[in-house]
């Protein structure tokens, strides 16, 4: 058997289910707070959205034009919809078991979330007058009439489809959309405790006021999913114009799902789906009220519930930042390595904020690709060429559902006098870079950061990522080949410390294997630890299973899609591959090769997927600085060691608990600095 037989891999989509499923089990998980449970509800409904909007709608987009091609673990496009489709069930079944132990929970806490037979009298008539002073006049009924076409119905919009009776017999069908610009939770007047209604079961209990002159014979609530993939021509000579033009078209796209109450009928349905075009598989019932995230938007900031949360805390900032110095001669002095979210991001926004009034800067070139609303760094980026500086911005305006606001912010910094492009042709940019450039006696000095999360303060309140601050001049001279190629149209630049793709990365990443495979085969001890949210590229997986044949011994950390099955005997004995899902989003890619003064150490905004080795702008970068390399290394076996939040990837494709040493183990909690 090959290394690339089909056995030796694990269907892509199939394995981000798993991945969504081991969120789901941390909403039952009993070290987690009940209020954090519903968050992990909360992200895995946000999850299945984005998966159905972009994969599934990929995968029947293939199955319409007649592929048969098969993905590398040998199932065709219809083959896989037919698994996900019955994985997925399974899964939003089991969402909502979840979501039912949850509000038991919440009961014992005096909050409750009830249906219309369920409301006394008292909380009947207050629904009434909310009904008839706040939601009547927000709601149009539509009717579905033969020779007109079907409303457009946004996607993940919730809204109540109505059957009434007509004089020949017929039955007539009618479409409201349930108000978005009220709260999703009503609350009701109660004795103790609070007590909500889905805003829609108010909807449906005043039908009767909305159809005078018709009997209502039956309702159910529904929401759709629609393909939210953007179809761009990569030639397109005005990328910002192919972007807006592609936004206005996920409108409109083919509905790829339909989630409706379990208590609708039949009728209804079919109706809907015969309008939709979509087929049985494509319908999930569901028991319980559509769309679970008004859980954190409106119960968690509930009052008294503190114990219900996740502990607080002060993220930490690094002595050498304490100082009240110019943040310039700190990072002059030694390279700065934090670690977000137990490090602050504020060094960062510093680094920036700094840049923009200090006189002796010249200039701020910077990669975008998600940032958060009131952004500090947008600001201090507007600030600095307000200020005359010359200030270089390349926005990636095709980042996935941050397209719109990605547009708006360019054009904000535009306006300021920045310089701002928006991608390049066929590349996402994907890299997490900053460069400033500040003269110093005469000279010109480079400061950088690099990242393997975002520039966004917001998530990186939530996700763990490294920054690196450093002023060393090599990384700096790279700095500055990296920007010119993405300003003179992407020729390959001459880099001696960074490593960029499409170029050169895939190359060092299968190099840096070749070289452990040369010193297990001369009788040395070979090692690799990685650490990413994705493992996908067949290449790579290939070159991993070499590495493994040859005695090298290879500890990785998948957080989401891993498609590398380990543990198979002569391809994969060596390989171990961890899943850890907690209270942060894992999203740090740390890249570790060879062991003690060999061991070289790499962070990149890259994962082991096709599309950051080879259709993305991506960095790799090294750490020098030994006390950073420490940090990393004790960082990456406290991980390995997580007892509580760890999962171990089986050859079959299935994890299970790490929890076999009856030593409990948190590496996040243990990361946090609690103070005493």
């Amino acid at each position: 058997m090959g290394l690339q037989s089909p056995e030796n891999y694990i269907n892509r989509e199939l394995s981000w289910l798993e991945f969504n499923h081991r969120v789901l089990l941390q909403a039952l998980a009993g070290d987690n707070p009940v209020f954090e449970r519903m968050k992990f509800l909360s992200i895995v409904i946000s999850n299945l959205d984005e998966f159905f909007m972009i994969r599934v709608a990929g995968l029947r987009h293939l199955v319409n034009t007649g592929c048969e091609k098969r993905d590398p673990a040998g199932m065709t496009p219809k083959e896989q919809l037919s698994a996900i489709s019955k994985r997925a069930h399974e899964l939003m079944d089991t969402e909502y078991a979840v979501y039912r132990s949850v509000l038991a929970e919440l009961e014992l806490r005096g909050i409750s979330v009830i249906t219309a037979s369920e409301l006394n009298e008292e909380q009947l008539a207050f629904c009434g007058d909310y009904f008839d002073q706040t939601l009547y006049p927000l709601i149009t009924p539509i009717a579905v009439q033969q020779g007109t076409p079907f409303p457009l119905i946004p996607g993940r919009s919730l809204n109540l489809g109505v059957l009434c009776s007509a004089r020949e017999g017929k039955q007539n069908l009618f479409i409201i959309s349930i108000p978005s610009g009220v709260d999703r939770l009503l609350p009701l007047p109660c004795k103790s405790g609070n007590v909500f209604i889905p805003v829609e079961e108010v909807v449906r209990l005043r039908l009767s006021t909305l159809f005078p002159n018709a009997s209502v014979l039956s309702s159910g609530f529904f929401r759709i999913t629609r393909n939210g993939d953007l179809s761009l021509d990569d030639d397109a000579v005005d990328l910002l114009g192919a972007v807006k033009k592609s936004l206005r078209q996920r409108q409109k796209g083919e509905v790829v799902r339909l989630e409706i109450s379990a208590d609708a009928p039949d009728k209804l349905i079919n109706r809907l789906r015969k309008h939709m075009s979509i087929q049985n598989k494509d319908i999930y019932r569901i028991t319980g009220p559509i769309n679970l995230n008004f859980l954190t938007k409106q119960l968690y900031d509930i009052s008294g519930n503190e114990d219900a949360c996740y502990k607080p805390f002060e993220q930490n900032l690094p002595q050498e930042l304490c100082v009240d110095e110019s943040i310039f001669d700190t990072i002059s002095r030694g390279d700065i390595l934090l670690y977000h979210p137990f490090d602050s991001f504020d060094p960062v926004v510093r680094l920036l904020s700094e840049s923009a009034d200090d006189p002796d800067v010249m200039s701020i070139k910077i990669t975008l690709y998600r940032v958060s609303h009131n952004s500090p760094i947008v600001e201090a980026l507007e600030r600095a060429a307000k200020n005359g500086k010359q200030v270089f911005v390349l926005i990636e305006a095709r980042a996935r559902f941050d397209e719109q606001n990605n547009i708006e912010f360019g054009e904000e910094l535009s306006k300021s006098g920045a310089t701002v492009i928006y991608g390049l042709p066929k590349l996402k940019t994907h890299s997490k870079i900053a460069l400033v450039l500040r003269r110093e006696r005469g000279l010109v000095k480079k400061y950088l950061h690099l990242g393997t999360g975002n520039y966004n303060d917001v998530t990186a309140r939530i996700y763990t990522d490294y920054s690196l601050l450093t002023a060393n001049q090599q990384l700096g001279s790279d700095a500055v080949e990296f920007f010119h190629s993405v300003t003179g149209g992407l020729p390959q630049p001459q880099l001696s410390g960074l490593v960029m793709a499409p170029y050169e990365l895939r190359t060092r990443f299968v190099n840096e294997m070749k070289l452990e495979r040369r010193i297990a085969k001369q009788g040395g001890k070979g090692f690799i630890f990685a650490k990413m949210n994705s493992l996908t590229d067949p290449d790579i997986i290939k070159e991993l299973y070499k590495t493994s044949q040859a005695g090298v011994k290879i500890q990785l950390i998948v957080r989401g899609i891993c498609c590398l099955r380990p543990g198979i005997p002569g391809v994969s004995d060596n390989i171990e591959v961890r899943s850890i899902v907690g209270r942060f989003l894992e999203h740090s890619r740390v890249y570790c090769f060879g062991e003690g003064i060999r061991r070289r150490i790499y962070l990149s905004s890259a994962d082991w997927m096709t599309r950051n080795l080879d259709k993305r702008v991506e960095l790799l970068f090294p750490i020098f600085d030994t006390d950073c390399i420490y940090r990393i290394q004790s960082d990456l076996e406290l991980y390995w060691n997580d007892t509580a939040k760890g999962r171990t990837l089986s050859p079959d494709g299935s994890y299970h608990s790490c929890d076999d040493s009856g030593v409990y183990i948190n590496a996040q909690e243990e990361l946090i600095p609690y103070k005493s």
